[in-house]
């Protein structure tokens, strides 16, 4: 392995989580290609730098807590990382129901206020804004009713 390489990739991934996927990406712009990617990469993981589970853990929770996204578009961009579902399934079951709902009932909320529509055009309006950033639209559609009457 190239030190300079090494080096490079180490800090890529010491800056923030980062997936396989994303490391290789990374890698293949540097020059290296084929089975020195694999070697790279097995470096990474054994002296603690690349983590699955740890990046799409803080995924989920920087998308969730700062994005506001929803667990389909989350789950969605994940799988585009060539994430393996039993990670996406863990790092979302982290999302407490609770909040999950609260964070819902919020965004609906602030939509409202924010809106002069009437009633049908709003509702229309935040369950296209809210299923495009990944929420259930059945879901949107029960709070919206609560909040909407």
């Amino acid at each position: 392995m190239e030190s300079s390489i090494k080096n490079k990739i180490e800090h890529y991934c010491a800056y923030q989580e980062r997936c396989h996927y994303d490391v290789s990406s990374k890698l293949n712009k540097l020059g290296v290609f084929g089975d020195e990617v694999d070697e790279y990469v097995c470096y990474l993981i054994d002296k603690n730098f690349l983590s699955e589970t740890r990046f799409t853990e803080a995924y989920v929770r920087g998308k969730f807590n700062n994005n506001n996204w929803g667990k389909i578009k989350i789950a969605r961009e994940l799988k585009s990382k060539k994430i393996s579902d039993w990670n996406i399934e863990n790092a979302l079951n982290q999302i407490s129901n609770k909040d999950y709902t609260e964070k819902l009932k919020v965004l609906c909320a602030k939509q409202i206020k924010s809106s002069d529509k009437n009633k049908f055009e709003l509702k229309n309006k935040i369950i296209r804004s809210l299923s495009y950033k990944g929420w259930e639209v059945d879901l949107i559609v029960v709070y919206l009713n609560q909040l909407i009457k």
